[in-house]
């Protein structure tokens, strides 16, 4: 300890939100640079170089090989697969001197796809896999919560290339495979669900979310054994019903009426329903967003939805990715005066059926609604002038929807898509993520090869990620408590730490000769040899979090010294003499 490259600290840095973010600062095993940008100090580096080498045992041993690209990347092959313009803000541009216009790569779909395209040309030569340990960044908006969320971080990314689909179906269930061994080795807990693809595109795509009550993804799991992402849930439309008796819409005075609340209270004092009192559930709330494309276009959107939900934005901004998402502004409503807000209806919403190619008409918005409002489905909405609603508004009688679309909150209690029973939520943060790609890249980059009749064929994809960077936080968040880190043996910088806890030559001579037959042993020592009280070294030993230390301190008088389990918190004295054995069998040696 006296020599390792490491300060620790007794107060919580200012901006940490998570326990892994404060504990892994104030341990010494990062220090931030910037916004979304950290160092790696020794203890960390150590840390992060365990988590790797699972990944890369578990990669070799499905046959994936490994590459490294480089981070600094020509804007070419971003601008075939039209990612240079579909991430937006989110990537990071540069010129160099000569104006070419260069990136920090965000992913490497395309590099890989162009390198298989240059040494691939038969189906002799796939299928292939290939993976890379690389940084990446991403100008994220809000950088947060540490190595989860920020600018640069270190992604393992591997891709499969296959022939047909059935190659890729396998090469996806062998890379499942190895993502659940891995994370079944780094000992935290997770679900896999279902995923939205978001800008990878592809088709099947699945996430593993290390669970977690500060995780930023909210997820849903069924009894059964249905799990998804909210953004990936797609409920079933409702059926379609017989309104053949329902009486022709009625418009009603609804003073001082804009929200679903004082709707609900008005719709009932004024004019009740002869069945049983309105409730939210029977209104149409209409919400009006504005669009922005990279491409600086802007278009608004309307969304007609039950009134006792609301609009989920992380399941929006999923649906029409990579557009981002704002709710109108008061500016907006200026500029749009048919949009009465507070009373909107979908009387001056929607663009009417389009013939092919045919252009919608200048200041119509685009309305499209819940699956809820199925055919034949009666709502009390909008009547589009202020302080009026209008009751019995049939879908498909007195007013078709431009589409459908499923971003409305889900609840807990909510029915499960498949039908497997109510759903429950719980949170997450994003540790893997696989994806079947299909021949969306090899398309835009014309990667083919021959089949066995000579004959080109387009090479299908898969995407597979982990986040090396964010499992060391995972890992720490996870396994944390109130007196710091306390890391599975399997990533722990260091098996065991010894500690001298007081004066006297023979505590320091003994602690030091342990040291050294335990590291002659194969065992990773930290040895506490500082000038710091047995508090100070006490603190410390559990801040940093190695799952074993031993202590040599006043037992030593007896003849013994004292083992102690960081997780557990256990301690018992065992003769001094017999402690080197004593280490091994506690670490499984």
């Amino acid at each position: 300890m006296s020599q390792l490259f490491v300060r620790t600290l007794r107060e919580d840095p200012a901006d940490a939100e998570m326990p892994s973010h404060r504990w892994l600062v104030r341990a010494g095993y990062i220090r931030r640079v910037a916004p979304g940008i950290y160092s790696w100090l020794p203890l960390g580096l150590k840390v992060f170089g365990k988590i790797s080498e699972i990944i890369r045992e578990e990669m070799d041993a499905i046959g994936a090989q490994e590459v490294l690209f480089p981070a600094l990347l020509p804007r070419e092959p971003y601008e075939a697969s039209h990612r240079w313009t579909d991430y937006g803000d989110n990537l990071f541009r540069l010129v160099d001197r000569k104006g070419a216009d260069m990136l920090l790569g965000p992913t490497h779909e395309e590099m890989f796809t162009l390198m298989v395209k240059d040494l691939c040309s038969s189906y002799k030569d796939l299928p292939l896999y290939l993976y890379q340990i690389q940084h990446k960044y991403r100008d994220e908006a809000r950088p947060r919560a540490g190595l989860l969320r920020g600018r640069e971080f270190v992604m393992k990314d591997s891709y499969s290339f296959n022939i047909d689909q059935a190659g890729l179906d396998q090469a996806y269930q062998d890379h499942r495979a190895a993502y659940i061994r891995i994370f079944d080795r780094l000992g935290f807990e997770y679900v896999i669900v279902n995923a939205h693809s978001g800008a990878m595109g592809g088709s099947a795509s699945e996430e593993f979310l290390a669970i977690a009550a500060s995780g930023e993804d909210t997820f849903v799991r069924s009894p059964g054994g249905f799990a998804a992402n909210v953004e990936a849930i797609q409920r079933p439309m409702a059926a379609e019903q017989d309104a053949s008796d329902v009486p022709s819409p009625v418009v009603h005075d609804t003073p001082d009426s804009p929200t679903i609340e004082t709707l609900v209270d008005q719709a009932n004092a004024l004019f009740p329903r002869p069945d049983r009192p309105w409730q939210a559930s029977d209104t149409l709330k209409n919400v009006v967003f504005r669009l922005t494309y990279p491409d600086g276009r802007t278009e608004p959107l309307a969304i007609g939805l039950p009134g006792d939900r609301d609009v989920d934005l992380r399941r929006l901004e999923a649906a029409v990715s990579p557009a981002t998402v704002e709710a109108f502004t008061d500016d907006d409503f200026a500029a749009n005066p048919r949009l009465v807000k507070g009373y909107m209806g979908p009387g001056v919403l929607g663009q009417g059926p389009l013939a092919p190619g045919e252009r919608p008409a200048p200041g119509t918005i685009r309305f499209l609604v819940d699956p809820a409002l199925a055919r034949g489905t009666r709502w009390l909405t909008g009547a589009d002038e202020l302080g009026k609603h209008v009751a019995d508004m049939v879908v498909g009688r007195d007013f078709t929807p431009d589409g459908y679309l499923d971003v409305a909150e889900i609840r807990e209690g909510d029915e499960s898509p498949d039908g497997s029973g109510p759903l429950s939520l719980a949170r997450g943060i994003e540790m893997g993520h696989i994806f079947q790609l299909g021949t969306k890249y090899a398309e835009a980059l014309g990667l083919k090869v021959l089949d066995a009749n000579g004959k080109l064929q387009t090479v299908t994809m898969g995407s597979y990620g982990i986040g090396v960077s964010r499992a060391v936080a995972v890992v720490a968040e996870s396994t944390c408590d109130e007196k710091g880190l306390c890391w599975p043996r399997a990533v722990a910088p260091f098996d065991v730490e010894i500690v001298p806890a007081g004066k006297g030559d023979q505590i320091a001579v003994t602690a030091e000769r342990l040291a050294a037959e335990l590291a002659h042993r194969g065992v990773a020592v930290l040895l506490d040899d500082r000038k710091a009280s047995p508090g100070v070294k006490f603190a410390d030993a559990e801040l940093l979090g190695m799952p074993t230390s031993v202590v040599v301190g006043r037992l030593l008088a007896d003849g013994q010294v004292e083992i102690r389990d960081r997780k557990s918190g256990s301690a018992r004295p065992v003769p001094v003499d017999a402690a080197v054995e004593e280490v091994l069998a506690e670490i499984g040696r």
